[in-house]
């Protein structure tokens, strides 16, 4: 395949071949196979001439040159990569910058064993290595929630060994699919991964000497507007986050009824619908992903999902109680309750080996879950089946071409830049899955997890079924069912299928050799330092409690316990959500077919089902200002002020990011955690801003009905 740039001058072709048919092949290379909402045809062909990106969202954040000489697996890139890893991978990207430059400023240039100390001046590229090494810890691995989850739901408490060979297994695994998947979700020019954009102009923002995106836009270099902004959100963070919490769930509707029900569950921000709109916390709008990153018409298709499916139909469903969840006010948090209002308790039925006893749940109570909760799991079915029939409908043409396209015939200028450096052979990828899944064997057999081989087998065919559609979605929009029916009643080898299958697909994807390395030795170091954490959490005496842990415990009562046929296939018409899901596209696309400048090309239907899909423990105060904030950013900034919005746009997301982060470090360290908390007892963390958002009906979650001592709502036998 050949492009434009890699082809010498002739006049003679100029003259036989007539200008629409040049702009037609210029197109054919600018276009992606599928119609694709993020692209604008005249800038993408005017990129593809400047031998650029056809997105200018890349081409904003991204060089298009590259010098392969540059120095990226040093000695100082690992060190500072995995210090960082283990000990405060927060804003990594930020905090190893100054350290790189004071390393090559004040090392020695020695070499020891034919290792370079200090190799020279800190690069771009040894920065992107140390903190893509500390990022590997900045989450939890997420099997470490099945170790939470077993110890504190069901009093299992096996040894390190079991431990370590679940989170190394589940972290590792999903690297294999690296190799298979990369030519479909990295390497076209469509897969922007919007968020990586802002990591990108962050890099771009301190190694630049001067602006290397699109346009000619004066004023304030990068640098300068970055650190500005930074200072700026640091200091402004301390006032919701510290002096004013009321500013952070600013639902100033309750503020002035506060023991009016109804009002509450509207407006309130705690266990309401969160109709106040407005919060002045960048910690709560950035909460599911800044909405400076994530395309205007992404954070349309998931406002609108949010207004349907929680501010009309959970009302609806709420007040007439539909699904009898009125009694207990239990709209947005993630506890379960039974019939009598209480949080469910999940021992009472459970055999000594913490699996389903059926007499004991008969004599106790069926499940009962918020309405919010219950609309989640409808939304997280119809995303399933809406997820397959998006991308055959859609991306079908691309990934069949991909499928025979190398890396040095994209029609992109970064993926034929990256074709000179040596790929990861597909032998390593293999080691790394049959090494990992040996380990997953021995963790499921060895020890009691009831989860036999054969699922744990399935779990995976449905991963690597999955990773193409799913990441080819998110990669243009930023953003548990089949063990439940199998294995009803047992809660740990619910987690198991649910961690392998998901974190398997969700898994990152390399090109480079050093990449490949640094990810793998980051994942083992901090899985393991993450469980020596977790280890001591029990202990602490502060009260910390992680919210994704509580839903991924809840989840296990729901579809392992309990288990879906029991919860959802009987008693609610959630699963008819399936349908949902797979006809949504199907519509749209026929629509399209017939009118294809209809305003419904723009609808997509996966992101309207899983865009959603933080709540619980995301509520509204997490998507209505995110929207109105992307609405003015990605929509009227960008149209109306484009070359600002391109210098500066992702500059910002970075310095906000970063600068609520160091804020929030520096609030805990310095005033929350000494003392046991005492500092400012009486006085700051006592008077009115910091009290009345959490004295309302909605924070302390109020009831709308009660019940008379020994009565019980739902129905009266149940199996």
């Amino acid at each position: 395949m050949s492009f434009p740039q890699d082809i010498k001058h002739d006049e003679s072709s100029d003259v036989e071949k007539p200008l629409w048919t040049k702009v037609m092949d210029i197109a054919a290379i600018a276009l992606p196979d599928f119609d694709d909402p993020n692209i604008d045809k005249e800038a993408a062909i005017a990129g593809v001439l400047e031998d650029d990106s056809p997105y200018p969202e890349v081409r904003s954040a991204v060089a298009n040159t590259d010098d392969p000489t540059i120095p990226v697996s040093t000695l100082r890139s690992w060190t500072l990569g995995l210090i960082w890893a283990i000990i405060i991978p927060i804003v990594a990207q930020l905090l190893i910058f100054p350290l790189g430059r004071a390393w090559a400023s004040f090392l020695p240039n020695v070499t020891i064993f034919g290792v370079a100390i200090n190799p020279g001046p800190f690069t771009i590229k040894e920065h992107v290595l140390a903190t893509i090494m500390a990022s590997v810890g900045a989450g939890s691995a997420y099997a470490t929630d099945i170790v939470a989850v077993q110890r504190v739901f069901y009093n299992q408490n096996y040894n390190f060994g079991y431990q370590w060979m679940v989170v190394m297994s589940t972290q590792l695994i999903g690297f294999s699919i690296g190799g298979i998947a990369r030519r479909f979700l990295v390497q076209p020019p469509s897969m922007i991964w919007p968020y990586n954009l802002v990591t990108c102009a962050l890099f771009n923002t301190l190694h630049a000497q001067e602006y290397a995106g699109m346009g000619n836009r004066g004023g304030l270099s990068r640098e300068r507007f970055f650190f500005y902004a930074f200072a700026g959100s640091a200091i402004w963070y301390t006032v919701p986050g510290y002096l004013f919490q009321g500013l952070s769930y600013f639902s100033w509707v309750c503020w002035i009824v506060p023991n009016n029900i109804p009002v509450n569950q509207m407006f309130g921000y705690v266990h309401g619908m969160g109709m106040s709109l407005v919060t002045f916390d960048w910690a709560q709008i950035a909460y599911i992903g800044s909405p400076l990153a994530t395309p205007w018409w992404a954070e349309a298709n998931i406002l609108a999902g949010f207004v349907f499916f929680f501010w009309f139909l959970t009302p609806v469903l709420h007040f007439t109680n539909a699904w009898e969840t009125n009694t207990s006010f239990q709209n947005l948090i993630t506890r379960l309750f039974d019939n009598t209002g209480s949080a469910y308790n999940v021992s009472r039925i459970l055999g000594s080996d913490a699996t389903f006893n059926q007499q004991d749940y008969e004599a106790y109570s069926p499940l009962f879950l918020s309405t919010t909760f219950a609309i989640s799991y409808g939304l997280s079915f119809a995303s399933i089946t809406a997820t397959l029939t998006h991308a055959f409908l859609y991306f079908r043409k691309q990934i069949w071409t991909q499928s025979r396209r190398a890396m040095h015939e994209q029609p992109d200028v970064h993926a034929r830049l990256m074709s000179r450096y040596p790929q990861v052979p597909e032998w390593w990828y293999v080691v790394i899955f049959l090494s990992m899944f040996t380990f997953g064997i021995i963790s499921i057999e060895v020890w009691d997890t009831k989860f036999p081989v054969q699922w744990f087998i399935l779990a995976l065919v449905i991963a690597f079924f999955y990773v193409i559609p799913i990441g080819m979605i998110q990669a243009i929009t930023n953003q548990q069912v089949v063990i439940g029916y199998g294995l009803p009643g047992r809660p740990v080898a619910m987690m198991m299928f649910k961690t392998w299958g998901y974190i398997t697909m969700a898994q990152g994807l390399f090109c480079s050799s050093p990449m490949f390395w640094a990810q793998v030795i980051a994942t083992v170091i901090a899985g393991t330092v993450q469980l020596g954490v977790q280890a001591w959490i029990p202990h602490q005496k502060d009260g910390f409690i992680c919210p994704s842990t509580e839903v991924f415990g809840t989840a296990s009562i729901i579809w392992g316990v309990i288990g879906p046929a029991r919860q959802f296939s009987k008693a609610r018409s959630l699963t008819f959500f399936f349908l949902v899901g797979f006809l949504c596209p199907l519509i749209t696309y026929l629509i399209s077919l017939k009118f294809p400048n209809t305003w419904l090309r723009y609808l997509n239907f996966p992101v309207i089902f899983s865009g959603t899909g933080a709540i619980p423990p995301a509520s509204a105060v997490n998507y209505v200002p995110w929207a109105i904030v992307g609405f003015v950013f990605q929509y009227v900034i960008r149209r109306r002020h484009f070359s600002w919005w391109t210098k500066y746009n992702y500059v910002l997301s970075a310095a906000l990011d970063s600068g609520v982060a160091i804020s929030a470090v520096l609030i805990f360290f310095c005033l929350q955690y000494p003392l046991n908390g005492s500092i400012g007892l009486n006085t700051v963390q006592t008077w009115w801003g910091n009290s009345v958002p959490f004295t309302t009906a909605d924070a302390l979650g109020t009831p709308m009905l009660t019940l008379k001592e020994g009565d019980f709502f739902g129905p009266r036998t149940w199996h």
